[in-house]
């Protein structure tokens, strides 16, 4: 049987995907396994436990089981690079189980510095979907350390790293601003008006209207339970708004979206109040990334008599 489990793994979390021999995803599975909560027997452990019932397939591993702190460091690779650069920077190790376990480089830009671990995988995957895009297009990747990106001919050029999803969670949980706020609300009118200070800020920058989430609750013109929301599209909306401001990245055609569906939506909803034009987000970008580097590398064969799809051949 030829087809590769793909992994991918950050710090938080990992995803699992079996994709069969012309890269179709068969079966997806998640664990909160990243590489800081790791289950009794650490790496292989968690391997095992999250491959149970599959063939004994290549492995190609990216995210942050690469750092420092994963289960083997491979070096971060300069920009530019592509699918190519890559898979020749790809590092090996043998699992347990005696077979091995492959991982892929993480991106440096040394026009920082900055780092990304995982996110390169997608943007290959998304491209490899949106073949069109190839050319030139400029992607925005939400999380915990949102990214924004930049490709020309199917390779990344640029790429800067904003920290709104940590800065959410610190705010929220360990500053007097959401004091007393209790379970936060979903309130569209007040993520709004988050984004919309944040926008008309102007040069001071939404960390100037930061305290403006006390002073509105405490004032009866926010609720309590509505203060994570504002703050939530305070920060998303700062995002927006000094990336625009920098002129770093395009955004004369739309933007592209990879990440949780979600959170994504968010984003487009912050980006209606800059007339800011967001495309749907492409799922799974990060298994269509991993197939495209085992093809790359030669880790995978699509001898099947199954003709493939355009966007996930080798």
């Amino acid at each position: 049987m030829s087809g590769l489990i793909g992994l991918d793994w950050g710090t938080s979390g990992l995803r699992a995907y079996w994709l069969d021999e012309v890269g179709e995803i068969r079966e997806t599975r998640a664990r909160a396994w990243g590489i800081r909560h790791l289950p009794d027997g650490g790496f292989d452990a968690a391997l095992t436990d999250i491959t149970a019932g599959w063939p004994q397939l290549p492995r190609l591993a990216c995210g942050m089981i690469g750092s420092r702190q994963g289960w083997l460091e491979v070096p971060y690779l300069d920009l530019p690079a592509d699918t190519a650069q890559l898979g020749s920077a790809v590092r090996s190790l043998r699992a347990n189980d005696g077979s091995d376990v492959h991982i892929v480089p993480g991106l440096r830009n040394p026009q920082g510095p900055d780092v990304m671990r995982g996110e390169e995988t997608q943007l290959l995957g998304a491209l490899a979907l949106r073949p069109a895009l190839i050319p030139d297009s400029t992607w925005i990747l939400p999380g915990t350390h949102s990214k924004w990106a930049r490709v020309r001919d199917g390779t990344v050029v640029d790429f800067c790293t904003l920290m709104t999803g940590e800065l959410f969670a610190l705010l929220r949980q360990h500053s007097i601003l959401c004091a007393g706020s209790g379970d936060a609300a979903v309130n569209p009118a007040a993520f709004a008006r988050g984004v919309i200070a944040a926008r008309d800020s102007g040069s001071a920058g939404a960390f100037s209207r930061l305290f403006s989430a006390r002073a509105l609750m405490l004032d009866g013109a926010l609720a309590p339970d509505a203060v994570p929301e504002y703050l939530s599209g305070l920060l998303i909306g700062e995002e927006l708004r000094s990336s625009l401001a920098s002129n770093r990245f395009p955004h004369d055609a739309p933007l592209q979206l990879i990440g949780d569906a979600a959170l994504c939506a968010r984003y487009r909803l912050a980006a209606s109040q800059f007339h800011l034009d967001l495309a749907e987000p492409i799922v799974d970008a990060a298994a269509h990334g991993l197939w495209q580097i085992a093809c790359d590398i030669g880790l995978v064969s699509t001898g099947s008599p199954t003709a493939p799809k355009e966007t996930s051949s080798c």
